[in-house]
């Protein structure tokens, strides 16, 4: 059976101090999880692809197929990988990845034996050739989801990201939506950028990285998005935080501004994989971007009021649906 879905993305060994409440220590998670919680609020048919390593605690594994998640894209490599991620959040809700010892110092607490010798991930990149171990590889997708409609690629190293666009984007009938990495959205690296983009349906970028991209050359947000447009992305979706989206649609030349859905902010990690997952679902859904908005806020709600990647599948049935009729024309036509 082939899944509804596609989600290509990091798996990681979370270690997470959220802004309240206490640590969450060595659990499942990574942009790949965070944008399959958000995506299986709507639709669970979903297939995983990732690298992992044999250490990978087999238990998550079983625990996402019990959830209904197709895991046979997710390569089992004997070679070592450091799959440690360590997250905590200052008293102004500050992300950081810095510090593990200071962070749990401040909160008088233990130091974890397992994130010793933990080093922080490098935020800047040199070659856009280097492939991470940690990346999932288009040679090791299975050939039986090569024909999947809908594919989301969530940020990881640009080579990488670069063979999954042209493993999927022969196919004229499929969506293919992307999260770029933060590391290379600068502007040395906007004319490599722009050959991937020819392969996207939807680019899904926060402002932060559609600002370092642009940095120089114009504040202007939705100038940016016809920039890029220009080189295929049908729409360019810009994920603003508390402020909610801007939706750039490049086919119809329209612009819309869309608040987020009022949430209570419990933890804020991986809020923006959940959105692009609820985005590709409602897209699948509708065939209408501006309503694909409307289900990546309402899953990315949800995540935001709690904590690890499948909290919104946990919460009270309907309320999704109930949210997504709240948000609904919501939107501000610029």
């Amino acid at each position: 059976m082939q899944p509804n879905f596609l989600i290509a993305g990091k798996l990681t060994r979370e270690y997470l101090l959220p802004p309240q409440g206490q640590p969450i220590l060595d659990s499942a998670g990574g942009n790949l999880l965070y944008a399959t919680g958000g995506l299986a609020v709507w639709d669970k048919s979903i297939g995983l692809i990732s690298r992992v390593d044999n250490h990978y605690p087999k238990n998550w594994l079983t625990d996402f197929e019990k959830r209904g998640f197709d895991i046979r894209g997710i390569d089992i490599t004997t070679e070592k990988i450091d799959l440690r991620n360590f997250i905590a959040y200052t008293e102004s809700n500050e992300r950081s990845q810095n510090s593990a010892v200071s962070h749990f110092a401040r909160r008088e607490l233990t130091f974890p034996k397992d994130l010793l010798g933990y080093q922080a991930p490098n935020d800047s990149i040199n070659d856009l050739r280097e492939m991470e171990s940690t990346s999932p590889a288009a040679l090791n997708v299975p050939k039986e989801f090569r024909d999947v409609k809908n594919v989301h690629l969530c940020a990881f190293d640009f080579a990488s990201q670069s063979q999954m666009v042209n493993l999927f984007k022969t196919a004229s009938h499929q969506t293919l939506t992307l999260d770029p990495d933060s590391r290379y959205m600068i502007p040395r690296f906007w004319r490599e950028l722009r050959l991937v983009l020819q392969g996207i349906t939807a680019f899904l970028p926060s402002e932060e990285e559609m600002r370092a991209l642009f940095w120089g050359e114009t504040n202007d947000l939705w100038e940016m998005a016809s920039q890029i447009a220009v080189y295929g992305p049908k729409y360019i979706v810009i994920k603003r935080g508390s402020k909610g989206q801007y939706l750039y649609d490049a086919l119809n030349k329209k612009k819309y501004e869309i608040p987020a859905y009022p949430s209570r902010v419990a933890d804020p990690t991986g809020v923006g994989d959940s959105f692009c997952g609820g985005f590709l679902a409602g897209f699948a859904k509708t065939q209408d971007a501006l309503q694909a908005v409307y289900y990546g806020n309402v899953s990315a709600s949800l995540k935001i009021e709690g904590s690890g990647a499948f909290y919104p599948l946990d919460v009270m049935t309907g309320l999704a649906e109930a949210r997504l009729f709240a948000v609904k024309d919501s939107a501000r036509e610029v």
